[in-house]
């Protein structure tokens, strides 16, 4: 799935935020780990 650019910033800014790992956040928000390989 391809997301805009302006979802992929929020979604850089979750997971750089968020205490928890990249993969587990990932997995809270619903985005498949496959779409954000450059993130894990």
């Amino acid at each position: 799935m391809r997301y805009p650019a302006s979802e992929k910033v929020e979604i850089i800014r979750l997971v750089e935020q968020s205490h928890l790992p990249v993969r587990r956040t990932l997995e809270m928000i619903g985005v498949p780990r496959a779409t954000c390989l450059p993130l894990v």
